[in-house]
């Protein structure tokens, strides 16, 4: 009895081992080594796997494992509406790109700087309309040599400076032939007036006036951009390469004034740019959706059409990795006199003498 008694312990102790090594192994089956950080619970592989490459091709790098974990949350709910979006029948298409790990409230904090004032800066010359007869259908300052390569302003509101720097660039280039690439760090440590507030934002028309009051722009290689606010060297801005003669205000909210100010030469305007859909723009004639509350600086420099939508073609200053290789057509000629996203509010263009 003893001897039996001592055999069905043993057995007992054998089985009880035996289930318990059961899910031991069955989780060193299933378990992946993280490689550095663990995969948030509730995700797709997939899904990882694409946030990997992701990180990979935007050189993105996070201090822990916590901040990696949120990220991921932000980029896998921006990427479900990315996929939504992308799967229904849009004239333009939206893609993860470098805002990807960005809640749209932190997008709009870290690259959105145009101020609206009240204190309206009054013009320099009054805008002389011309017949839309006389107009081309289409133009593209690109294509005449009087657009730079695409800028990319960082983590800093700085899209006023750029704005208005494509416009001065562009009139030059159209009055001299040369095509100069002109400094935004000058208007970010220098102009402080008319509310211009350099990495906190500003508006192209007093960026302009400074350029009239201080007799220009020094080149981009002498002053160049740091992304951030600094004291204004102001021997750097004794080397000047050009300058305007005054500054012209396209008539608010009509869009036919503005194609003839564009059919001449490259215009500043705001737009409203806090949509996701135009954070995560990728190709295509956008149409929205988007509101009129202006926030954002950027350089129309021309415009066109593709079957039944006229469209504006605007220069960003967000990198060549937003948009149609740093651009974005956006739909013209809509119902709202506003325009598309504000487009037609507040539009504004240099004038320069020959030289």
């Amino acid at each position: 009895m003893a001897t039996l008694t001592s055999g069905r312990s043993i057995f007992q102790g054998l089985l009880i081992l035996f289930v318990l090594w059961i899910p031991s192994n069955a989780y060193k089956h299933h378990y992946r080594p993280s490689d550095d950080v663990p995969s948030p619970t509730n995700t797709t592989q997939a899904m990882r796997d694409r946030y990997e490459r992701w990180l990979t091709e935007h050189g993105r790098k996070y201090g822990d494992v916590n901040e990696w974990n949120h990220r991921f949350k932000i980029y896998q709910s921006n990427v479900d509406f990315i996929d939504n979006f992308n799967s229904q029948n849009n004239s333009f298409k939206l893609i993860d790109n470098q805002f990807a790990d960005l809640t749209n409230e932190e997008f709009r904090v870290m690259y959105l700087g145009y101020k609206p004032s009240n204190a309206t800066l009054n013009a320099t010359r009054r805008f002389e309309n011309i017949s839309i007869k006389d107009m081309s259908d289409n133009v593209d300052w690109r294509d005449s040599g009087a657009v730079n390569d695409i800028k990319d302003q960082g983590k800093c509101g700085s899209c006023w400076a750029f704005s208005a720097v494509s416009a001065v660039e562009g009139i030059t280039q159209i009055k001299t032939g040369k095509l100069i690439s002109m400094s935004e760090q000058q208007l970010i440590d220098c102009d402080r007036g008319h509310e211009n507030e350099g990495c906190n934002g500003g508006l192209m028309d007093g960026a302009f006036d400074f350029i009239i009051k201080n007799g220009g722009l020094t080149t981009e290689d002498n002053y160049p951009y740091t992304g951030k606010d600094d004291k204004c060297d102001k021997k750097k801005t004794t080397k000047k390469v050009a300058t305007i003669s005054g500054f012209v205000q396209v008539p608010e909210n009509d869009e036919i004034s503005l194609r003839v100010a564009a059919s001449q030469q490259p215009v500043s305007t705001a737009i409203d740019a806090t949509g996701s859909s135009f954070q995560f723009y990728s190709n295509g004639i956008f149409t929205g959706s988007c509101a009129t509350n202006l926030n954002h600086g950027v350089t129309i420099v021309g415009y066109g059409g593709k079957d039944d939508k006229n469209y504006w073609i605007v220069r960003n200053s967000w990198g060549t990795k937003w948009g149609e290789n740093g651009y974005v057509r956006m739909q013209r000629d809509i119902s709202s006199p506003n325009g598309l996203c504000g487009i037609a509010m507040q539009p504004s263009y240099p004038l320069q003498d020959s030289q």
